[in-house]
């Protein structure tokens, strides 16, 4: 089992990075939510990994925090909801999204994902609600408000030129690509990263 990669990000795609280690390029899938929050490449980063195994194919997903990776462990025992199903789940809805919304039994909050409706909602909502504590749920929430804070100003950037691509008629998809396209620095504004990206679209 792989527990985690920690190497030089070589390569960033709408839904998966490669990694490389000890000259090793490793694919690894990521929640669209996660690949929106990496920092430029070449920089190194850690991925705590799942890898799956199935007759026909290996694969890899990876998650920025230890908690996403738990919460993708949960999804997946959920009947009907595989690995691709769960990564979408938590491209969508954050792991303290979930967490509050199988507990509220919000079954409108879960069919948001891509995927999943209000039956595998339900399922999932059924099958989740004993893992889960109000308090614990609570706890975690502010530690990875905590740990957010203390990353880098970087993801709230390229989010915000994300959400004005979006504004300006391009999709979501469109946008998310071109702005992992621009190399970005600690010293650039969201307004930096926008030009940037409407000048390379030009």
């Amino acid at each position: 089992m792989i527990g985690y990669l920690k190497g030089e990000l070589a390569e960033v795609k709408e839904n998966y990075v490669i990694l490389e280690v000890g000259n090793i390029g490793y694919e690894v899938s990521l929640p669209g939510s996660a690949v929106m929050e990496l920092p430029p490449k070449g920089s190194t980063i850690k991925l705590f990994t799942y890898l799956h195994v199935r007759e026909d194919a290996i694969s890899l997903f990876g998650f920025l925090t230890r908690d996403d990776l738990e919460m993708f462990k949960l999804l997946i025992t959920v009947n009907g909801i595989g690995p691709k199903g769960a990564l979408g789940i938590l491209s969508s809805i954050s792991a303290d999204e979930i967490r509050f919304a199988v507990l509220a039994e919000d079954t409108k909050a879960i069919a948001k994902a891509p995927g999943i409706g209000s039956k595998t909602a339900g399922k999932m909502i059924l099958e989740l609600k004993d893992k889960f504590k109000l308090e614990t749920a609570f706890e975690q929430r502010l530690h990875n408000q905590a740990e957010k804070r203390d990353s880098s100003g970087i993801f709230s950037k390229r989010e915000e030129a994300v959400q004005a691509l979006t504004v300006l008629g391009y999709s979501g998809t469109e946008a998310l690509k071109i702005v992992n396209q621009i190399e970005i620095t600690e010293d650039m504004t969201s307004e930096d990263i926008l030009k940037y990206c409407l000048k390379k679209m030009g």
